[in-house]
């Protein structure tokens, strides 16, 4: 992802069309399968996915703004995130029901995965100060 892009948009590079439903791919981070997406959103600058992890860890959901997206391979119904499993694993808690139409919640989800590239300073995770 490119510095100052927003997460919440989908990345130009990602293959993405808009109107197509993701739900059903499977989700595969940069070092492994991690679930399927239940749920998707595709309005403007608002997008991400709902993640069904399934037993990987516990059958908990997780959610991944679009930006996060690198690549979607739709021959095998696969979505790439930029992201390890770790990092996601340790994103903040998502309850789907609770924290969905949350702002607040959304706001932290996205200074987590971070408006900057994967690992700079400041950027989430892995690039933390």
């Amino acid at each position: 992802m490119s510095t100052g892009a927003n997460v919440w948009g989908h990345r130009p590079e990602s293959g993405h069309t808009a109107g197509t439903s993701l739900v059903g791919y499977k989700v595969d981070a940069t070092d492994g399968h991690i679930g399927k997406v239940d749920k998707h959103n595709d309005d403007v600058d608002a997008s991400y996915l709902v993640v069904d992890t399934g037993v990987w860890i516990f059958g908990k959901h997780v959610l991944l703004p679009a930006g996060t997206i690198s690549r979607i391979d739709t021959e095998n119904k696969v979505v790439h995130v930029s992201r390890t499993k770790e990092e996601i694993k340790n994103s903040p808690e998502f309850d789907k029901d609770k924290h969905l139409d949350d702002h607040e919640h959304r706001t932290r989800i996205g200074d987590y995965y971070g408006n900057t590239a994967p690992g700079a300073p400041g950027a989430g995770p892995a690039g933390t100060l």
